[in-house]
C-alpha cells in the first residue's frame, strides 16, 4: 500500500464523518429523488405503504424568479387566501413596475425600497407586511442577507440569515429551503401537517411533538424534506384517516 493510501485509509470515522458535514447538500432533482424514495422506502415499512399509496414525489425546487421575489411573495400571502394573496401581491407588482417605468413581476431590493410606505399600502398591505418586505429588501441591500450566495451555505447559516427578518419566522426559513432551494435534510418538526400526517403514518396515540418527530425522522435522514412531503400528501388521500 502506498503512503497515500496509507494516510487516507487511516482517516477516522469521525474525521470523514465532520469533512462531509461541511458539504453544502445538492438541490433536489428527478434522479436524488428517485434517490431518496427508494432508500426511504428501503428502511422504513411504514414510510414505504406511504409512498406507494401517495406516488412519486414532486418535490422540485422552485427556480422561476428571484430569491427575493420568493421571499417577498411569501411574507404578502401570509394568513391570506389564496385569491386576495393573489390580488395583492399583483398590485404589489404593478406598484413595482410602475416606479421601474417597466412591467416586471421580478421586484428587486432598491425598487421596493425607493416607495413610498403608503404607496405600498394602497395594494392592500398591512402596516406590518409592508415594514416586513421593507426589512427584507435592507437586509438584502446591506449585506445581512446574502441571497446571491445562498447556494453555498449550509442550511442552518441560511436559516440564521433569514429570521432575523420580519416576518420571516423559522418555519418559512425552512420552507425556503425546502421549496425554493431544493434542500433534502430540512425537518419542520413545527408544521402542523407534517405532525399530523406522521401521526397517521405511523400510528402514534398523540400527535408527535417535535421531540418524537426528531426520533420518528432518524429513519428519515438524510432526506426529511422528502419524508415531510410525503406526511403532508398522505392526508389528501381519500383513506387517509385508515392510517
Amino acid at each position: 500500500m502506498s503512503p497515500a493510501a496509507k494516510k487516507r485509509s487511516s482517516v477516522s470515522p469521525a474525521a470523514s464523518k465532520a469533512a462531509s458535514s461541511l458539504l453544502v447538500a445538492e438541490a433536489l432533482t428527478t434522479e436524488r429523488l428517485a434517490d431518496a424514495v427508494a432508500q426511504l422506502s428501503a428502511r422504513d415499512a411504514k414510510l414505504a405503504a406511504a409512498i406507494a399509496a401517495v406516488g412519486p414525489c414532486t418535490l422540485l425546487p422552485r427556480t422561476e424568479g428571484t430569491h427575493f421575489g420568493h421571499l417577498a411573495r411569501n411574507i404578502v400571502y401570509q394568513q391570506l387566501s389564496g385569491a386576495a394573496a393573489a390580488t395583492i401581491h399583483g398590485r404589489f407588482l404593478k406598484h413595482v413596475s410602475a416606479h421601474l417605468g417597466v412591467e416586471t413581476e421580478h421586484p428587486t431590493p432598491d425598487s421596493v425600497l425607493a416607495i413610498d410606505d403608503d404607496a405600498l399600502r394602497t395594494c392592500g398591505l398591512s402596516v406590518a407586511k409592508v415594514r416586513a418586505i421593507k426589512d427584507l429588501a435592507q437586509h438584502v441591500v446591506d449585506g445581512r442577507l446574502p441571497l446571491d450566495r445562498l447556494e453555498a451555505m449550509h442550511d442552518q447559516d441560511i436559516v440564521d440569515a433569514l429570521v432575523p427578518v420580519r416576518g420571516i419566522g423559522p418555519w418559512t426559513a425552512q420552507m425556503f429551503l425546502m421549496f425554493r432551494l431544493g434542500r433534502p435534510d430540512v425537518l419542520p418538526v413545527l408544521d402542523l401537517g407534517v405532525r399530523k400526517g406522521a401521526q397517521r403514518i405511523y400510528r402514534t396515540r398523540a400527535l408527535p411533538d417535535a421531540a418524537r418527530l426528531e426520533k420518528i425522522a432518524k429513519t428519515w435522514r438524510p432526506w426529511a424534506s422528502v419524508a415531510s412531503w410525503y406526511c403532508w400528501r398522505v392526508l389528501d388521500l381519500e383513506d387517509a384517516g385508515g392510517w
